[in-house]
């Protein structure tokens, strides 16, 4: 009885010493890894994971997020956004902003021009005729200050944009947290101040496949966006000023349907704004994604009255230095960008985007990750 309890001892011991510490498993953790430098700046990844397993990869340079690891159905883990192996593939012309924070002004205003306080801005034409998501150089190509906050959970990002810059009034101290839950929650929390009177509008443009490589396109991914309505556009993508029904279109989403039903009756692809239905001004549930083979969740939490569906439409399979060296092919990803609507400083009927001194922007959206 005495050997037997003594081997029953040694047991117990060899199985305490062969569990998982406590100090090292289930624990949050931020990692750096050194990413290149921009001249004399070092370029640094920072990596957040969770207890499950879940991580987000996120860059000083332009707040981008480069990798984004969720499990799917099976167990297998998966990286669920577009982007890059190398700083030098962020940094190429015709990078189409993966993963980048995008400010002053994100989406287009139309011919770059506004008027506020009775004076006249000329901002520069990046997108043809128009200006897109900041300018020439918007705060997707600039330097973040990076800060770990306490918990081991949280990135709290900062960019100060000087008055003039990219032709915007104002010096602008823009602060970014990003935070990774333990329910598997991606949370960006957006503030702004200002001296003079500027538009402001920031977003993530994160590019989402759930299949994680899987799947070519997203065509065969479930949207739902809960939106009756949606600001239809121009030929220069610029909306109308209209705010129309979805019903009876293919920009109808308030019914969960595969994207690829009717992406070819829209000219172009989605690239459109959507009016979202809020109850209120807090976080809010207000779109999911699905793919089925995999078994991928998300859904969107946002307090921003907009959401920006871009269905991958100028995706052509010529970027270099992606991931793996994949082909990111027409439709490859799509982006779900939570908003203000585009060329608010030139429709008043549209929700204000004006941040005045004394006052603070803010902006919380949230991508929780499931299987199903």
């Amino acid at each position: 009885m005495k050997k037997y309890s003594y081997l029953l001892l040694i047991a117990a011991v060899f199985a305490c010493k062969n569990k998982p510490s406590s100090d090292n498993a289930g624990k949050f953790a931020i990692s750096e890894t050194p990413y290149g430098k921009i001249d004399t700046s070092a370029i640094t990844e920072y990596t957040i994971s969770n207890p499950s397993g879940m991580k987000v990869s996120i860059l000083n340079y332009g707040g981008t997020v480069t990798k984004l690891i969720t499990k799917d159905k099976a167990g297998n883990d998966g990286d669920v956004i577009l982007g890059f192996d190398t700083l030098s593939g962020n940094l190429q012309k015709g990078n189409p902003y993966f993963g980048v924070l995008v400010g002053r002004f994100a989406n287009r205003i139309a011919k770059g021009k506004f008027t506020l306080e009775g004076k006249n801005y000329q901002l520069a034409l990046n997108n043809g005729v128009n200006t897109l998501h900041g300018g020439l150089k918007g705060y997707d190509k600039v330097i973040w200050t990076v800060e770990k906050l306490a918990g081991d959970s949280s990135l709290q990002l900062t960019y100060k944009s000087k008055d003039g810059e990219e032709g915007y009034p104002g010096n602008v101290v823009a602060t970014v947290v990003y935070s990774l839950s333990a329910a598997n929650e991606l949370k960006i929390d957006y503030k702004a101040t200002t001296d003079k009177a500027t538009p402001i509008n920031l977003t993530s443009h994160c590019y989402f496949n759930l299949s994680a490589g899987a799947d070519s396109t997203i065509v065969n991914h479930e949207l739902f966006l809960k939106a009756d309505k949606y600001t239809p556009v121009d030929t220069t993508l610029i909306p109308t000023g209209k705010i129309e029904l979805v019903k009876g279109t293919p920009f109808d989403f308030t019914v969960p349907k595969l994207i690829g039903k009717e992406l070819d009756m829209v000219k172009g692809g989605y690239d459109h704004n959507w009016v979202l239905n809020r109850t209120g001004k807090d976080l809010e549930s207000i779109a999911t994604l699905y793919h089925a083979a995999s078994g991928r969740f998300m859904e969107v939490f946002t307090t921003e009255p907009g959401i920006q569906f871009y269905s991958g439409n100028f995706l052509d399979g010529t970027l270099t230095n992606t991931k793996g060296g994949k082909k990111y092919v027409l439709h490859g990803a799509l982006c779900l960008e939570t908003q203000h609507f585009p060329d608010s400083p030139n429709e008043p009927s549209f929700p204000n985007t004006i941040l005045k001194p004394g006052e603070t922007y803010t902006q919380t959206t949230l991508y929780k990750f499931s299987v199903k």
